[in-house]
């Protein structure tokens, strides 16, 4: 297959994987504490992803000089999600989060310049304008603008943004930077490493009830873990593989179309012609940056 476009057929793939986990996220949080969920998320993405490791008999351990690039990369590409996103969600609301987040093909554009010598072509810029004004019509109408509503709101906003930045700091890394790792093992160490941080902060402010936890409850965890995490990553790393980093980060503008289409779906949330308009913004960014 082409690799250009087996990358945009993994692109697809984690666009509709971290799409989906918004309305699972919405869902998840009304059974488990937010830092805790990610926690037992991640370890149940270890788990398994150890497991095909073994069966496919691939080296577990990277090279001795290879761990620091590891370290960096699960910071950037793993605890920036893990941890921050959901601190945000403490001052702002989910949508007002998004748009802040879905930055990170901005920030990476502009990365992908000066460390990778990406020089952005028009197409890939006339694209990253269309997505991002996609992702905007999107969350039309959502934000409260007000002076004395957004000093309130300023700590979310760093926190997302720093979501975004180390991201699409982590989307530069992994390309500046590979790791001489097969794929599986490779996401299993960095969902691990990244992961540290946000249990230190579960077990130190959250408290979960598993008893209490609704089928519902579990089921989306088994998703967030399994899908939103392994697969996600998995496919996002081979796309990066097989895509300049700014195309890779402009396709991740799917991600919040795909969670209104989903959110429509299993939380009976709005769309209509909004959304159908963003909708058709974003997707046509996405295949201008493609030929960019």
């Amino acid at each position: 297959m082409n690799p250009r476009l087996a990358g945009f057929g993994y692109l697809t793939v984690t666009a509709t994987a971290w799409g989906m986990n918004w309305p699972v996220m919405k869902l998840l949080m009304q059974d488990w504490p937010p830092f805790t969920f990610r926690v037992l998320a991640a370890g149940g993405s270890v788990l398994l992803l150890s497991a095909i490791a073994l069966l496919q008999r691939d080296s577990l351990l990277p090279r001795p000089d290879q761990w620091g690039r590891l370290a960096v990369a699960a910071l950037l590409n793993v605890t920036s999600w893990l941890f921050f996103a959901p601190l945000a969600i403490l001052w702002l609301d989910a949508s007002e989060a998004a748009i802040i987040a879905y930055t990170m093909p901005v920030w990476a554009t502009m990365l992908a310049w000066p460390f990778l010598g990406e020089r952005p072509g028009w197409r890939r810029l006339a694209g990253l304008a269309l997505g991002l004004s996609g992702v905007t019509l999107l969350m039309a109408g959502r934000l409260d603008l007000g002076a004395g509503a957004m000093a309130g709101k300023l700590p979310g906003v760093l926190a997302i943004l720093a979501t975004a930045l180390l991201f699409a700091s982590g989307t530069i890394w992994t390309k500046r930077f590979p790791l001489a790792m097969a794929p599986v093992p490779l996401v299993a160490w960095q969902l691990a490493l990244g992961v540290l941080p946000v249990a230190v902060v579960a077990l130190a402010v959250e408290q979960a009830h598993p008893a209490a936890v609704r089928p519902l409850g579990w089921a989306c965890l088994a998703y967030a873990s399994v899908i939103g995490q392994c697969l996600a990553y998995l496919a996002w790393f081979r796309a990066l593989k097989r895509l300049p980093a700014g195309t890779a980060a402009i396709g991740s503008l799917l991600v919040p179309i795909i969670g209104v289409l989903g959110s429509a779906a299993l939380l009976g949330e709005p769309l209509g012609l909004r959304q159908g308009a963003a909708l058709a913004l974003t997707l046509g960014g996405v295949a201008l940056a493609s030929r960019g």
